[in-house]
């Protein structure tokens, strides 16, 4: 995934940062590499992150929850039959349609950098946190709007976006689609049992 030229220095290195974590993880990410893949001059980034590596990467790992949060409205409004297995396909299709137009060298950037925080600051934590938060809450309202009931709705998410981050990392390590395929397959009927009419 290119940076967009339209956008700012800021804008880009937050972009260029999540790419990269998420094909080389949080430790192998270089500010050198991230002002490069930015087009933008090595000396901005002191000047828009007087923080350093670590504010970078929480923004960057910020950016990427709310990125995903964002693709679950375009999800339920693309559905002909708007199912809660339906809405949990099209989340795993993206990935399949990637891997397989792209390869397997890339992943989640929340994933890649949760991992990478177990070692590291609080923030890096919190920002891991506040990103899957901003992926589930969006994705907890679609599912009630599919008739889930809201006490079970919250749940429902976890469960889709923990069942779609290991799918990923097996995908990934298989270099194989099935495991997407697999959890799309056996999660509906689950999803779909969920619902009040």
């Amino acid at each position: 995934m290119t940076v967009p030229r339209t956008h700012g220095p800021r804008e880009r290195m937050v972009f260029a940062a999540a790419q990269l974590i998420r094909r080389d993880g949080v430790g192998a990410t270089g500010m050198r590499d991230v002002a490069a893949r930015a087009e933008a001059p090595r000396g901005s980034l002191q000047h828009y992150f007087p923080g350093g590596k670590e504010q970078l990467v929480n923004e960057a790992v910020t950016w990427a929850g709310r990125y995903a949060g964002k693709r679950i409205d375009r999800y339920l409004a693309a559905l002909p039959e708007p199912t809660p297995g339906a809405l949990f396909a099209a989340m795993t299709r993206q990935w399949i349609e990637e891997f397989e137009s792209t390869g397997f060298a890339t992943g989640c950037p929340v994933a890649a950098a949760t991992v990478d925080s177990t070692a590291s600051t609080p923030s890096a934590r919190e920002a891991t946190a506040t990103a899957f938060a901003s992926w589930s809450t969006p994705l907890t309202a679609a599912l009630t709007t599919l008739n889930v009931p809201p006490t079970r709705a919250p749940a429902l998410a976890t469960l889709m976006i923990s069942t779609l981050e290991g799918a990923i990392l097996l995908a990934r390590a298989q270099e194989s689609t099935t495991p997407l395929t697999t959890v799309t397959t056996e999660l509906a009927p689950l999803l779909n049992a969920s619902t009040t009419p």
